[in-house]
């Protein structure tokens, strides 16, 4: 009686340990919500993050890779003035930290409840976009692009410095399958030239090292191992491989030939995913270190030039915000606009479908021409 009696007591000591968190991530995780809670933050981290979500949620962590609230929320501690402030260190982050998640992506994707159920991939008819700007007064250059995990790896904060390797290996050999105009080269950041690496940042092709939101996020390690980039050589198609997700599929030309784009987007994401399996969960949509980019992960944006509604950001917040876009600085976000250029979006990218998600984009950017010329 005594014997079953000490293994039941050692099996539960095992799974406390097991599931609890330690007492240094706690006290971070106090003194972190206290100034978050003390802050002029306008992040959707610290409008959701109540303290009674903070208490039901601070002890918990996820089955298989033991990432605490620490870990999802640490980069918006750090960083007052992230937009969002969150990102899922593994997929099951998404479950476990439910409560502090759901609000969160619907407040960003336009009311995307926790009941609602994102809708299959649809990419629809790719001919139908035509040019925003075909007299090519505005639009300096449009870009598509979407992000993919690989099944059966965790993201970034989790991932090895082996499985880094394994991965780039894979994403290598799958690419150089690609032919036709999606036909390029692989380039890994390890031992690239410093040069050739800050030549790729200005043409706005290579993401950067050393983004202090990713960073606080652990989503940095072991760089630059298992990093790299994929580019056509007309460099109109480009893949970033475990920059914030292990996939970034993108598709970009000067001017604003939003058909032309999309076509070679969806063209390169069906060849690529008839090699590579990704993360999809029947809810969420397609799986992303960022709840910003789940579901259609689409993101379809121009940069343009429009002086006289730049004159007034105010305005041109506005009328944006009424087509569900996004006005960023010429680099992306957290940047300033260089010469009065701005790189505008869709934000949405749950509950609608590839194709209306850059829709959106398409009828905003249309309207927004219409406004400047009137002006």
């Amino acid at each position: 009686m005594f014997a079953l009696w000490y293994l039941t007591f050692a099996v539960d000591e095992i799974r406390k340990q097991d599931t609890m968190v330690d007492a240094a991530v706690l006290a971070k995780l106090e003194e972190g919500y206290a100034k978050l809670a003390a802050s002029d933050s306008k992040s959707l981290l610290k409008k959701y993050l109540t303290k009674e979500v903070f208490d039901n949620l601070k002890n918990k962590v996820t089955p298989t890779f033991k990432s605490t609230l620490l870990d999802v929320i640490q980069s918006g501690l750090e960083n007052h003035d992230s937009g969002v402030g969150i990102y899922a260190p593994d997929a099951e982050s998404y479950t476990v930290f439910a409560d502090l998640f759901d609000p969160i992506i619907e407040d960003y994707h336009g009311g995307f409840k926790k009941t609602d159920k994102h809708p299959a991939s649809t990419f629809g008819d790719v001919a139908s976009f035509g040019n925003v700007d075909p007299t090519n007064e505005y639009v300096i250059s449009t870009r598509v692009r979407c992000g993919r995990s690989m099944q059966g790896y965790p993201f970034n904060p989790c991932l090895t410095e082996a499985q880094y390797k394994e991965m780039e290996g894979k994403v290598s050999s799958t690419l150089s399958g690609l032919d036709g105009e999606l036909k390029g080269k692989f380039y890994p950041l390890t031992g690239m030239e410093k040069a050739v690496q800050q030549q790729l940042i200005d043409d706005h092709f290579l993401f950067k090292e050393g983004d202090r939101f990713l960073q606080a996020a652990n989503a940095c390690r072991f760089w630059p191992s298992g990093r790299g980039i994929y580019h056509n050589d007309a460099k109109t198609f480009l893949v970033w491989c475990n920059e914030e997700d292990h996939l970034r599929i993108i598709s970009m030309q000067q001017g604003g030939d939003l058909g032309q784009i999309y076509k070679r987007l969806v063209t390169a994401v069906n060849e690529i995913e008839k090699r590579v399996p990704f993360s999809h969960d029947d809810r969420l949509g397609f799986l992303t270190f960022c709840p910003t980019n789940l579901g259609t992960t689409i993101r379809a944006s121009v940069h343009i030039k429009v002086p006289k509604l730049a004159s007034n950001k105010a305005k041109l917040e506005e009328v944006a915000a009424k087509y569900n876009l996004q006005v960023r600085g010429t680099r992306g976000e957290h940047t300033e606009a260089e010469g009065g250029v701005y790189d505008i979006s869709n934000k949405r990218r749950m509950g609608l479908t590839e194709y209306d998600a850059v829709k959106e984009m398409y009828d905003g950017i249309t309207e927004l021409i219409k406004l400047e010329k009137s002006l």
